[in-house]
């Protein structure tokens, strides 16, 4: 009898094991660290593929956002996309902003950055869009003067969903204090295609929301769903971004999820 107990009790212990393994995938680096394979730069007013004065670059395991080359911002916002297209997921990564706020920028810019997601390919931006039309999950720093904070939710030619609500303002704050020094924070969204997306910073929920979708209202958003993109918005790329100030990224891990 306990022979017989104990290979059921090991039967269901396998099969859990395999189970969680299907449900949970595996984390796999999707920046390797040494260079910027697998992912592309697109900046307003230039070409896709061109990293405009060496903005995006693979520096000791970094992805960083570096302004040395610049005299002036110009206005050239830069996103560069990861490779595959993605529905539902799992994304992490470490952040910090380091450096000043290179001359020119916006001043909203300041100690902001984010990771935009469901973006349609960049080989379908408008060579002078300067706002990628997708849901943002922002990145921000602190100043350590006013109240500011990360992991928050923004919106360009798109709403989200809150609350059994229809959000349209542009940004939804988390709650989650910014952080002024240059330490790492982890940050980590969870993408269900459109059903539920879920910010954390340093493992902790910030943010839940659903039904990512086009603006009407919006030119570009209006275009995109002219040539057949989807009101509500399912699926898409990965982008980082630059906005003027100096911003690093490590450990950059994708889970994709079975559902």
């Amino acid at each position: 009898m306990k022979t017989y107990l104990l290979t059921i009790a090991m039967l269901v212990l396998t099969v859990t094991s395999s189970c969680k393994q299907e449900k949970d995938g595996e984390w796999i680096r999707i920046f390797n660290g040494n260079d910027l394979t697998g992912w592309s730069p697109k900046f307003t007013g230039q070409a896709y593929g061109d990293n405009y004065l060496n903005t995006f670059q693979a520096k000791e395991g970094k992805l960083i956002v570096s302004y040395d080359d610049y005299d002036n911002f110009d206005n050239k916002f830069g996103h560069i996309f990861y490779r595959e297209k993605l529905s539902r997921y799992r994304l992490r990564l470490e952040y910090r902003f380091v450096g000043a706020l290179v001359p020119g920028a916006p001043s909203w810019g300041f100690k902001n950055s984010g990771i935009k997601y469901h973006t349609p390919h960049p080989a379908e931006l408008p060579l002078d869009q300067t706002l990628l039309v997708a849901v943002e999950a922002q990145i921000l720093g602190g100043d350590g003067k006013t109240e500011r904070f990360t992991g928050n939710v923004c919106t360009a030619g798109t709403h989200i969903e809150m609350n059994d609500g229809l959000i349209t303002q542009h940004c939804t704050n988390s709650g989650c204090p910014a952080i002024s020094d240059t330490s790492w924070v982890k940050m980590e969204i969870e993408v269900h295609g459109s059903d539920k997306i879920i910010h954390k910073i340093n493992g902790k929920v910030v943010m839940e929301y659903a039904k990512p979708q086009y603006d009407d209202t919006d030119e570009f958003a209006r275009e995109l769903m002219e040539k057949g993109h989807p009101r509500i918005i399912s699926e898409g790329y990965i982008a980082l971004q630059g906005e003027g100030h100096p911003v690093e990224f490590k450990n950059i891990e994708l889970l994709k999820l079975e559902e």
